[in-house]
């Protein structure tokens, strides 16, 4: 509907058993929510979402010598926005609102403000990243 390669690669992810079209329904019907509630155009509030939530660090599990450590490494782009895209559908299906739909577009106006869990779950990685930073030296 709106010629975005994010939003598709977003609905095939939410998607459950082959039901194409009641993900497409719950995602632009959140950006309909979105747009009545904010007064901001849907697919803007989505872009910013997912940018707020992409990691640039995560911790690794390196074995040396007998132990095992969490090495912290740099997230590649395509790695981080999948990363995004799983933690968004995750959080909003973890949500208390009574449809899909207005679990999908509250998390998006949460993600867009820095705010909800799937940003949380971006600072807990970066915390835990910045935490083992004195096993970066372990990097392959």
């Amino acid at each position: 509907m709106f010629g975005d390669l994010v939003v598709s690669k977003f609905t095939n992810v939410m998607m459950f058993g082959g039901r194409k079209a009641v993900a497409e329904r719950i995602i632009y019907g959140a950006f309909e929510r979105i747009k009545k509630r904010t007064g901001n155009d849907g697919v803007k509030v989505f872009h910013d979402a997912l940018e707020n939530v992409r990691p640039q660090v995560e911790v690794r599990s390196r074995r040396v010598g007998g132990a095992t450590y969490q090495v912290p490494v740099e997230v590649r782009s395509e790695r981080s926005q999948a990363l995004a895209i799983r933690w968004i559908i995750g959080a909003a299906r973890s949500r208390a609102e009574n449809t899909m739909v207005g679990r999908m577009a509250a998390e998006f106006i949460d993600a867009s403000e820095n705010r909800g869990s799937a940003v949380k779950k971006r600072e807990d990685a970066h915390r835990m990243a910045e935490a083992n930073r004195a096993f970066s030296h372990y990097r392959w």
